[in-house]
C-alpha cells in the first residue's frame, strides 16, 4: 500500500522546521568540507530567497534547520536547490555519476514560541543525542556556536530551562523512510 503524502501550503513568513537523511542513512557528508560545503548551500539559497536561516546542524547522514520563509510558495524550490546544489557539487568533487544524495525531508510548520525554542533546542542538542560529542559547544558544524556569540552561553542555558527537550523528540529523526 502506497504511503499517504498529503498536499503540503507553505505559508508567508512562517518558520519551518525540516529534517533530512541521506539516502538509506549513508554518511555521505563525513568530512568536514562536505558539512562545511552543505552549510553555504544553506546560506546562498536562503539568501537567493530570502529566507531567515535560524538554526542548523549537519551530521554524517542527516541534518536539521530551522527558518522563516518570506514566500511559501518557494518553499518546495529553495528545498529542492540546496539537494540538487549538494547532489552536483558532492558528485562531481568525488567523481559520482548518478549517486542520490538526499531521500526525501520531513517538515513541521511551528506554531507557537515553544514550539520554536524546542525544535531551536533539539536542533543543537542533536550532535550530543547522536553521540559526536558531549558538549554542543564542541560541535562546529551548527548554529549553536553563531549564537553563543550573538547572545551568550547564560542567553542559551536559559533557552533549554525554559525549553527543556527531555520529553521532546522527532521520530523523524530516528527511523525516516
Amino acid at each position: 500500500m502506497p504511503k499517504h503524502h498529503p498536499k503540503h501550503y507553505y505559508l508567508n513568513d512562517t518558520v519551518y522546521f525540516i529534517t533530512a537523511h541521506i539516502y538509506k542513512r549513508r554518511r555521505y557528508l563525513d568530512a568536514d568540507d562536505k558539512k562545511q560545503l552543505l552549510f553555504e548551500i544553506f546560506q546562498q539559497t536562503f539568501s537567493r530567497f530570502n529566507y531567515r536561516l535560524y538554526a542548523w546542524v549537519i551530521l554524517e547522514d542527516h541534518y536539521h534547520i530551522q527558518f522563516k520563509t518570506r514566500i511559501g510558495d518557494d518553499f518546495i524550490k529553495a528545498i529542492q536547490q540546496i539537494h540538487n546544489d549538494c547532489l552536483h557539487r558532492l558528485n562531481q568533487s568525488e567523481n559520482r555519476r548518478r549517486r542520490k544524495i538526499f531521500y526525501n525531508f520531513w517538515d513541521y510548520c511551528i506554531r507557537s514560541k515553544m514550539e520554536f525554542y524546542s525544535y531551536f533546542n533539539f536542533i543543537h542538542y542533536n550532535p550530543v543525542k547522536h553521540g559526536y560529542v558531549s558538549d554542543m559547544a564542541a560541535y562546529p558544524f551548527s548554529s549553536y556556536a553563531d549564537w553563543r556569540q550573538k547572545k551568550g552561553e547564560l542567553w542559551l542555558a536559559s533557552c533549554m530551562r525554559d525549553f527543556p527537550i527531555s520529553e521532546f523528540s522527532i521520530p523523524q529523526d530516528e527511523n525516516f523512510d
